[in-house]
């Protein structure tokens, strides 16, 4: 049927329409061999479009991927805070024992003091030397010195 007609005359003068249907000559095969690549290539596109996935599919293999996806990223959270934690207990103890390590130079200063050191002095009985208690060495103009086993040493 020709659609143009329709638009530039009305349909109700199209009588070719309610007139009967003349019988027409079956048109003849085209005489077109298929080569087998074509056809092989045919049904590659047959088979490929009856591979693809229908909608419905499509939608639950997203919503499957997206949750996964979700929940990796939880799992991933998850271990993160647990590091973190970690991190903060070590923090925590360090910390802790920088505090017992100042504490305890504290400890070593005190108990290694002058004051300390000269208090023990006297009571295990030493005492300061006077200048009675210096003994002074005068050697003549040669310098030698002698040895307990009696030998001579010689200066320069």
């Amino acid at each position: 049927m020709n659609n143009i007609k329709y638009y530039n005359d009305s349909l109700a003068y199209d009588f070719e329409m309610f007139m009967p249907k003349t019988k027409s000559k079956p048109e003849p095969k085209d005489n077109i061999v298929v080569m087998p690549k074509v056809a092989k290539k045919a049904k590659a596109k047959r088979h490929a479009a009856a591979r693809r996935l229908s909608p419905a599919v499509s939608v639950v293999m997203i919503a499957v991927i997206a949750l996964s996806a979700i929940c990796c990223n939880l799992a991933i959270r998850l271990k993160i805070n647990e590091v973190k934690s970690e991190i903060n207990d070590v923090k925590a103890a360090i910390a802790e024992l920088d505090s017992e390590k100042t504490v305890l130079e504290v400890e070593l200063q005190r108990r290694i003091s002058y004051q300390n050191l000269e208090l023990e002095a006297v009571q295990l009985g030493m005492k300061k030397p006077d200048k009675d208690d210096v003994v002074y060495i005068r050697v003549n103009d040669t310098n030698v010195a002698k040895t307990a086993d009696g030998t001579e040493l010689l200066g320069e």
